[in-house]
């Protein structure tokens, strides 16, 4: 359905897909993905710095900032600048500069914003193990400062309080934590979007499929008509021009009829969601199609059982549809100039037999490359029935379908398989 849409859709749709991940971030090689987020990182480093610098008054016992914790400070600020595209390497760059920078007996402060960033955004991107190793480390390092090498570190102090690392800890189990929903939240938000673009595509390959269907069924059946009542006034022209024209008028009768529905058909593409200006054809007008049968040389015999109470649209449609093409094959396949329509109503379902006697005419050895009984099986699976097509025990052929009248429309019936028996080839056009 793509191609149907005007080339400036097709570059807004595709560069839509292209430009987002799965996880939310742009995708390296697009537009989106080569931009850099620089007034966050540069709002992040200013936050640092100068939060660093107030942090640091209230703080006895810590190194005071000199240009190497200011270097650590800005490089762990500027590795954000590529969390979207290296968000493994930013976790774990910031981490290193975290674990050295309080290592080295600086002030706390914001520093830990850095590391918080670059977790988080890995995690997002779904690298939950480097992120975890990220945070795991720096709080395994400033435990394992603060308690056993602080006599070894500048500046020298005692061991830090526990209670100070009971709070550290629950900073990191809350910035894991709120990490990891963001990280749902967004691939849940991705997969409804996957999951509504493959019903797009899914409702676009159905109106496909029942576009090329009311056209076949249209074209094929009109087509056949028309060509049988050409060779007719061809073969009459002469010697009977009365019956001649009578062929004419019925080449005439078919062409504007098959017009009609395809222009119908066509104009529900140019306005989509537009109510049909004309009622679909049903069985009611099933007396015109054994007219136009009765114009080739096929007398149809119409059989009816059960009560006649209205069907549903779909129903209707996929019934007149059944029969016009199963008259059609016999008209085009077959030597038997009678055919026999049953139609058995029931409580919950509606009944198709159309029986000819034969014998084939088109031999078996063509390739059944067809679409007509391909066509009925899929109308009737679609209301959740089915179709049987095959010889019949005493010589011809029989198509059988059966059409569910109470199930919601679209749904296959457990066991309700379409099958084609052995035997005649699906010879349509």
């Amino acid at each position: 359905m793509d191609n149907a849409r005007p080339p400036w859709a097709r570059r807004c749709l595709g560069t839509a897909r292209e430009r987002w991940t799965p996880t939310g971030y742009p995708a390296p090689g697009t537009r989106a993905g080569r931009r850099l987020p620089w007034l966050s990182t540069l709002a992040v480093a200013a936050v640092v710095m100068v939060g660093t610098n107030a942090a640091a008054h209230g703080q006895t016992g810590r190194t005071p900032i000199d240009p190497l914790g200011r270097a650590l400070l800005l490089f762990g600020a500027l590795l954000l600048l590529f969390r979207q595209r290296y968000p493994r390497t930013v976790a774990l760059g910031t981490a290193a500069s975290c674990a050295v920078y309080l290592a080295a007996g600086y002030p706390y402060g914001p520093v830990f914003l850095t590391l918080v960033l670059g977790a988080f955004a890995a995690i997002v991107a779904g690298y939950r193990a480097v992120a975890w190793c990220a945070v795991g480390g720096v709080w395994a390092g400033h435990l394992l400062v603060g308690h056993w090498l602080y006599p070894w570190l500048p500046p020298y102090r005692g061991p830090a309080p526990w209670g100070q690392e009971l709070v550290v800890t629950a900073w990191v189990v809350a910035v894991v934590a709120v990490a990891e929903l963001v990280r749902i939240r967004r691939e849940q938000l991705a997969r409804m979007r996957a999951e509504r673009a493959a019903a797009e595509r899914r409702r676009a390959d159905e109106e496909r499929l029942r576009i090329a269907r009311e056209l076949h069924d249209v074209l094929a059946h009109s087509i056949s008509v028309i060509n049988v009542q050409a060779g007719v006034g061809l073969a009459l022209l002469d010697s009977d021009p009365e019956q001649a024209r009578t062929a004419l008028t019925t080449i005439k009768s078919a062409s504007k009829e098959a017009l009609g529905e395809v222009r119908q058909v066509l104009d529900t593409l140019r306005t989509p969601g537009d109510a049909p200006r004309s009622p679909a054809p049903g069985l009611d007008r099933l007396p015109e199609l054994t007219e136009q049968a009765g114009g080739v040389g096929l007398v149809v015999d119409v059989t009816t059982e059960g009560p006649r109470t209205p069907l549903p649209p779909a129903a209707d449609l996929a019934a007149f549809r059944i029969v016009q093409e199963a008259l059609t094959n016999i008209v085009r396949h077959s030597g038997s100039r009678t055919a026999r329509v049953l139609l058995r109503r029931t409580a919950g379902a509606l009944e198709i037999r159309v029986d000819d006697d034969g014998p084939a005419t088109s031999g078996t050895g063509e390739p059944a490359g067809g679409n007509g009984l391909v066509g009925m099986r899929e109308r009737a699976a679609a209301l959740g029935g089915s179709v049987e097509a095959g010889p019949r025990p005493g010589g011809g052929f029989r198509v059988r379908a059966r059409i569910p009248l109470g199930g919601p429309a679209g749904r296959r019936r457990p066991g309700a398989a379409d099958t084609v028996n052995p035997g005649r080839t699906e010879e349509e056009s």
